[in-house]
């Protein structure tokens, strides 16, 4: 079940002599970001991760002259929102971003300029738009996120945003041997419903537990999941990577030149040693 990519894109799979003809080239290293925690009682705890991989390494392959190369996912991230529900595997805020700047550090080493996060958790977006930053500092890494956002389904009043209908239906098309829709239930805060201003998508956001929202780990609603919509949901997440891939390969930021009155093109390493 599940993707299939070429071992030529996979970046784990090469000798060290295939990683270093790689590191002479400038290739774009695509990190795939999930987490392993609680999603209800009808979907597995890798859910954030396998839909990470899926759409990652598709895109890998589908991003046609784009030197892009999938690497080892990061599967044990900030969770701890869902840590009083069983299953939940996170780390530290802190622990996380130390392993991303640390990452940094390698990827430069082993002739990587370029990397691109593909984050389907939502808990790590906050934290891996901060680490963009800090490896752009520290490693002269041109640094991109992908961030997939939730896309609420039609019962979810806009807010469902773990385990209901767009990721229990990315699951039935992509790993349905991992889902039992007999046991999906909607666990949708509609408390929330009634905020002018707070909310998860409203201008003021507010910090939250799962435990605050859902007795099952679900905010949401997965009954009328199907993979159908997964599998439309899933391609316009590749399609969208499969397009920033494009740009990320040629991108150069432009410096503004008061002088001159006109933006100048950055080199893309520009402080960086290679």
């Amino acid at each position: 079940m599940g993707v299939v990519i070429g071992p030529a894109r996979r970046y784990s799979d090469l000798s060290t002599v295939e990683a270093a003809d790689v590191g002479r080239g400038d290739p774009v290293a695509v990190i795939p970001a999930g987490a392993i925690e609680p999603h209800g009682p009808h979907l597995p705890l890798a859910t954030d991760l396998i839909v990470a991989e899926a759409v990652a390494s598709r895109a890998v392959e589908e991003a046609a002259g784009v030197d892009a190369w999938l690497m080892p996912a990061l599967g044990y991230t900030k969770s701890d929102e869902h840590s009083s529900f069983p299953g939940a595997m996170w780390i530290t805020a802190d622990t996380l971003l130390s392993q991303v700047r640390e990452l940094g550090s390698a990827l430069r080493a082993s002739g990587f300029r370029r990397v691109l996060f593909v984050n389907c958790h939502g808990g790590n977006s906050a934290l891996l738009e901060v680490a963009l930053r800090e490896l752009r500092r520290r490693s002269g890494l041109q640094t991109f996120l992908y961030a997939g956002k939730a896309v609420p389904g039609p019962s979810e009043l806009g807010m469902g945003i773990h385990a209901g209908w767009a990721e229990t239906s990315m699951m039935l098309h992509l790993r349905p041997d991992l889902v039992d829709m007999s046991v999906a239930e909607a666990r949708v805060p509609t408390a929330l419903a009634g905020c002018q201003h707070i909310g998860f998508t409203g201008p003021v956001k507010f910090g939250w537990l799962a435990d605050d929202l859902s007795d099952t780990g679900v905010i949401g609603d997965p009954t009328g999941a199907d993979p159908d919509t997964g599998a439309r949901l899933v391609a316009d997440h590749v399609a969208t990577v499969v397009g920033a891939l494009g740009e990320i390969a040629d991108f150069a930021p432009a410096r503004f030149d008061p002088a001159r009155g006109i933006p100048d093109a950055v080199p893309a390493a520009a402080g960086a040693a290679r």
